[in-house]
């Protein structure tokens, strides 16, 4: 690791050990002291907001990351390639369409076939226009800080090849995420089933996937395991409620990311209403838009209260698209409006609105401010734009109480440029604070209380993961 990297790691695990509170001290002791004292800057208080967000241990509550034994097996069909150029294979590969690589160079630089070295060579000409972007950058500094060298080059090409298998080991996930890149838990939203039975329990915490309950819905894909045979919408119903009843205890949240293909505007549908049109599903015939959408509420709706009843928070995606040449801007400028008719419908459900509705996020603000119920989460937003997720960040903390924010989640299928988007956000949360103390819209003190609970103590309570881990501990997939 380099020297920075080095360092970083002691100061995680120095701050492990003594904690916030005893944290803010050491970096400043005068903050403990009287309201007037505190309030005045030392000179050096930029650095001290800096050293405090890099102790702080993120929860990082949002990832799609595959299991670690599907990286260790390079004949699993989930690895495209099992070379460095697997780092780029999420997200920065919509930049390097978008920038105009042809789909079957890029197929090409992914492929088992071409030799890793001689990779670069089709990367090379379009990664000078990606590499500043968010998607680039989180690649770029996970590639310094995990193989020691000087940002992604042709010369440095063999080297961050030998380093990268030699980095695939057992336990690298742990190294990753909690020694290099300062994370406590992930929350992952696996894509392979509805839950993962990760054998990484505690730091792979899992949402429960609700897609499947009520786009399609895949039922399939949900029945199956639960033994149930679908004939009604009963039955349907039955399947949804198995999964709560066997995943419910081990679960931190549900998610559901069908704001890719509709509006999150879900109407309360009776079962009445949704039982004949669940019967043309099961029977194949067609169903109109607006008859999809009725059965798609009905189910929204039942798989939400379930979730309710089972303390999970409810977590959608919301604002901008992944991939490319495919995103309706006018379905994503409905998302704010539709925020806070669902809030408004389930009071009692707490309801978490990811990647800040980007970009659309001043509104997403005005919800976060004005429903109990509506929390924000920051995670993909700090790659999508760095510049506008300082700038959410400094509206969000003067605006919307500090209490509902979630300032971290990597969002990746790859591990290891989570190390990456880790380094940005702390960027971004750093310069957030310090342009605040800098306008004067918060005391340095204020801003220094901040730190913990935006970047980790949030999620320990919205999540319940004390209670969380004591019952992962005994979880009977181990």
């Amino acid at each position: 690791m380099k020297q920075n990297t080095v360092s970083r790691r002691k100061a995680i695990q120095s701050v492990g050990a003594i904690g916030t509170a005893a944290a803010i001290g050491a970096v400043n002791p005068c903050l403990t002291a009287n309201t007037a004292t505190a309030d005045a800057k030392p000179a050096n208080w930029r650095e001290q907001i800096n050293q405090l967000v890099q102790k702080t241990l993120f929860i990082d509550t949002h990832e799609h990351l595959i299991e670690e034994d599907d990286r260790l097996n390079a004949d699993n069909p989930r690895m495209k390639s099992n070379d460095w150029s697997f780092l780029l294979c999420h997200y920065i590969d919509s930049d390097l369409l978008t920038a105009g690589m042809p789909p079957q160079t890029f197929q090409n630089f992914l492929s088992p076939d071409v030799d890793p070295i001689q990779k670069w060579d089709l990367l090379a000409p379009f990664w000078p226009a990606v590499k500043n972007t968010g998607y680039g950058q989180a690649v770029d500094i996970a590639m310094r800080e995990l193989y020691e060298v000087d940002g992604l080059s042709r010369d440095s090409v063999p080297s961050i090849q030998e380093r990268y298998l030699r980095c695939i080991k057992p336990g690298f996930y742990h190294d990753v995420l909690q020694n290099v890149a300062g994370i406590e838990s992930c929350q992952v939203n696996c894509l392979s089933a509805p839950f993962g039975e990760t054998r990484q329990p505690a730091l792979l915490m899992q949402d429960i996937s609700i897609v499947g309950m009520h786009i399609g819905p895949n039922i399939q894909g949900y029945a199956s395991k639960a033994g149930i045979e679908v004939h009604d919408l009963a039955d349907w119903h039955r399947v949804i409620d198995w999964w709560f009843d066997k995943y419910g205890p081990y679960a931190v949240a549900v998610k559901s990311q069908a704001a890719y293909g509709r509006n999150i505007d879900y109407e309360e549908v009776p079962a009445e209403t949704a039982e004949p049109l669940f019967k043309k599903r099961i029977d194949n015939d067609p169903l109109t838009n607006e008859e999809k959408k009725q059965l798609e509420d009905h189910l929204f709706w039942y798989s939400v209260r379930k979730a309710t009843e089972w303390k999970l928070p409810v977590k959608l995606h919301t604002g901008y698209y992944a991939g490319q040449n495919s995103m309706p801007l006018s379905r994503l400028q409905q998302n704010p409006a539709a925020i806070t008719d669902l809030c408004k419908r389930a009071p009692d459900t707490t309801f978490v609105f990811m990647h800040i509705c980007y970009p659309y996020y001043e509104e997403l603000i005005a919800a976060a401010k004005h429903y109990t119920n509506a929390y924000v989460d920051m995670c993909w937003a700090w790659i999508i734009s760095p510049v506008a997720g300082v700038n959410f960040l400094k509206q969000y903390l003067v605006t919307a109480p500090a209490n509902k924010i979630l300032t971290f989640g990597g969002d990746y299928i790859v591990v290891e440029p989570v190390v990456g988007h880790a380094a940005i956000a702390r960027r971004g949360i750093t310069q957030s604070l310090a342009q605040l103390v800098e306008e004067e819209w918060l005391s340095l003190r204020n801003a220094v209380e901040l730190i913990e609970p935006i970047m980790n103590g949030n999620a320990q309570r919205i999540f319940r993961l004390e209670e969380k881990r004591n019952v992962l501990k005994k979880a009977p997939w181990i």
